[in-house]
């Protein structure tokens, strides 16, 4: 099993409320409690590669600092070495699903990617990834269908406005908080998203059962939607640390280990189905930085608790 990082991925960006540093601190974690994984550096992103999903026109602000407000609009600060690095991340994606479309489970351990629009940042995303990614590897025909399952805490609306020109792509964002105008909303109630038959939005509402359940219960209900066409030939997961109770940002009472059964619930629908999966990190924005970490290194954990089996099988 292979995990992609790289030290490039943490752009220079001074103090800032999404922790660049936790990308070292995971893939340290990593190597220490599984050593079975093999961490690999990626290679950049291409131009190529960016324009089949973004305009010319915000990539090369993103390249250059010009113009400013769209070079910084995903409320990074502009630095020569802001390009390279998200095209390090978004290497890490396309990497990650390659592998797994080889072993069956990958991951990218990088952050930044669904609030991303064709034409502009926002939300800590300057580039849309997952569906860089995906539109790379249907490019190179390995691939002709692709599922992204996004449970960060935030709704995914970059995600789906690119989703709804792609007939091609199914995507489903389990959320806790809305977001529209690079805004985020703790009440998911504020806001109705305008759903399209193959991106849906599945807000997590407080009730009277526990938040773990009624997390569970719209996995339940939701997660066979994204096979409702057929198998995909391959599933995405963005994996958030930000739903957890500790988040400044999440009104969720979801413990480590609730997190910990979602990710587990995750890769077991993958593999009953054969579908390959390739997860990346996503949001936490705990000012104790060791509770993010731990979240993403038990995303980590259940990957390999559910298909390392497969790997040690290869092994013999």
């Amino acid at each position: 099993m292979k995990f992609f990082y790289d030290p490039g991925f943490a752009a220079p960006i001074g103090e800032h409320i999404m922790p660049m540093r936790k990308f070292a601190l995971v893939a340290g974690e990593v190597r220490a409690w599984l050593p079975q994984v093999i961490i690999e550096k990626p290679e950049p992103l291409t131009w190529e590669d960016l324009l089949r999903v973004h305009t010319a026109e915000y990539v090369d602000a993103v390249r250059t600092g010009e113009p400013r407000d769209l070079a910084e609009s995903q409320k990074f600060p502009w630095s020569e070495s802001l390009f390279p690095s998200v095209c390090l991340t978004g290497g890490g994606v396309l990497a990650a699903a390659r592998s797994a479309l080889e072993s069956g489970a990958s991951a990218a351990l990088a952050s930044g990617f669904h609030h991303a629009c064709s034409d502009h940042g926002e939300g800590f995303c300057t580039f849309n990834s997952l569906v860089v990614a995906l539109e790379a590897l249907r490019a190179d025909g390995k691939i002709r269908t692709a599922v992204i399952l996004d449970m960060d805490l935030h709704y995914g609306n970059g995600t789906a406005s690119l989703a709804a020109s792609r007939p091609w792509l199914q995507a489903l964002s389990i959320y806790g908080n809305d977001y529209w105008n690079n805004q985020p909303f703790r009440d998911v109630r504020q806001r109705h998203h305008m759903d399209g038959p193959n991106h849906f939005s599945a807000p997590l509402i407080p009730s009277r059962k526990s938040d773990r359940e009624v997390l569970f219960d719209a996995m339940k209900r939701h997660l066979p939607w994204l096979i409702q066409e057929g198998k995909p030939d391959i599933l995405l997961y963005q994996a958030g640390a930000d739903p957890l109770c500790d988040d400044p940002y999440s009104p969720l009472q979801l413990t480590h280990e609730d997190l910990e059964a979602r990710d587990r619930m995750v890769f077991e629908f993958a593999k009953a189905e054969k579908i390959p999966v390739a997860w990346v990190l996503a949001g936490g924005y705990c000012p104790e930085i060791e509770k993010v970490v731990r979240v993403h290194l038990n995303t980590a954990r259940s990957c390999w608790d559910v298909f390392g089996q497969n790997f040690r099988m290869e092994t013999k």
